[in-house]
């Protein structure tokens, strides 16, 4: 996990702010829509309203707005400026692989091999993510009905209506218990519309 010092968090939005007006008067809605989250995120975090500094975040605004390390050395810690650098420079190219991870374990599979075998017999597969500082599996399915659809996860985040985005971006700024309550509630809720026959 990349680490940030607070002390500087002044110092970072300043060149954010800087770099807006650089990149041609950027508006805080063109930062939102360049980096993919809603204004009111982007509007939380360029006023200091956010308790956690995201990393991906943060890192996706330093890769969109092109901005020289250097510029921002101070605000990263010292044994996080490597991994840091890997995160830009992800956003930057945009492989098609996720970012590498804080800690040396290894990929049980390549994320080009879980998606390329959707279209096979293999349409089952489970997927190690973090989130809070904990490591859970997931399982992932490919829709028996949708078979061979080339249609990717950011073809369909592209998809989402501004407002639908803003929940999005909402729903990840939430700490590991507000998601699952989110996930919990919005269960309930689809058990009880299937229990009536609403069709989705």
């Amino acid at each position: 996990m990349v680490r940030f010092n607070r002390d500087y968090l002044d110092d970072f939005l300043g060149v954010i702010r800087k770099y807006m007006q650089v990149r041609g008067a950027l508006s805080q809605k063109d930062l939102a829509n360049l980096v993919g989250v809603g204004i009111s995120t982007m509007s939380r975090f360029l006023n200091r309203k956010t308790r956690e500094l995201d990393e991906q975040f943060i890192a996706k605004i330093v890769a969109r707005l092109n901005i020289p390390l250097h510029e921002i050395i101070d605000f990263i810690e010292e044994d996080s400026t490597e991994q840091f650098k890997r995160l830009i420079q992800f956003y930057k190219d945009g492989p098609m692989e996720p970012p590498p991870s804080s800690d040396n374990e290894e990929e049980e599979d390549e994320f080009n091999d879980v998606f390329s075998s959707l279209g096979t017999a293999e349409r089952t597969t489970t997927a190690k993510v973090k989130i809070g500082g904990k490591t859970r599996s997931i399982p992932f399915r490919a829709d028996d009905g949708a078979r061979n659809n080339p249609t990717t996860l950011r073809d369909k985040l592209e998809r989402l209506t501004p407002r639908q985005k803003a929940y999005l971006s909402d729903f990840l700024e939430l700490d590991v218990e507000g998601k699952d309550l989110v996930v919990d509630v919005g269960n309930s809720l689809f058990r009880y519309f299937r229990q009536k026959g609403v069709e989705f």
